[in-house]
């Protein structure tokens, strides 16, 4: 198995975090720089070179699944013949965990989620990287016409946010009674009552 320097490069290293988060949650200590390079088939000292700590692992971990996550959404959200309540739907539907790729992602944003509050150092990245979504979220919503203002736009994609973000979290910890179905038919109602309240306000 390779262990050189180029095992550990952008696009792989983050990987490892997220191999040992699938099993174990990003929160977990057992999310350790050991656990990590055992699942890489690497040494330690090679990922301590590579990101220096734990915490910056993971923070890099985050960055990437924002990343993977931020190119869906931008595929998801692409033009062509959609309405744009059915962009928004896409790209709301591309964080679901509805496939085995997205449930690692969604269990590396829940631990790293839950690992952020008491840690400044992820937390400050997935704030980040939260609030770029709902500037996403917000743009989406203001293309459903053009009497949306800017403030309804953002309260939107606040109540978009809050939405999928449960359903995602809720996924992960009890996917019986939130299979994929489920979880798409709960984000289409959700887009659904926006459509329809932003409706209201051109009346």
């Amino acid at each position: 198995m390779e262990t050189s320097d180029s095992r550990i490069g952008r696009p792989a290293a983050p990987h490892f975090a997220g191999r040992v988060g699938h099993d174990r949650g990003v929160g977990n200590r057992a999310t350790t720089v050991r656990a990590v390079a055992t699942r890489a088939g690497c040494t330690t000292g090679l990922i301590m070179h590579r990101f220096g700590s734990r915490s910056a692992m993971l923070v890099h971990a985050r960055q990437t699944l924002f990343e993977r996550t931020a190119a869906r959404a931008d595929e998801a959200g692409a033009g062509g013949t959609k309405s744009a309540a059915e962009r928004l739907y896409s790209v709301v539907c591309s964080v679901l965990p509805l496939d085995d790729e997205r449930i690692v992602e969604a269990r590396i944003f829940t631990g790293f989620a839950a690992a952020a509050i008491a840690d400044a150092e992820l937390r400050n990245p997935h704030v980040t990287h939260t609030r770029q979504w709902l500037t996403r979220i917000a743009g989406l919503v203001a293309d459903l016409g053009s009497h949306i203002t800017d403030a309804e736009a953002a309260e939107y994609a606040l109540q978009i946010a809050t939405s999928v973000e449960g359903i995602v979290v809720l996924a992960v910890l009890d996917p019986q009674t939130y299979p994929p179905a489920t979880q798409k038919r709960l984000a289409q109602r959700t887009i659904a009552n926006v459509v329809d309240r932003s409706a209201d306000t051109d009346r």
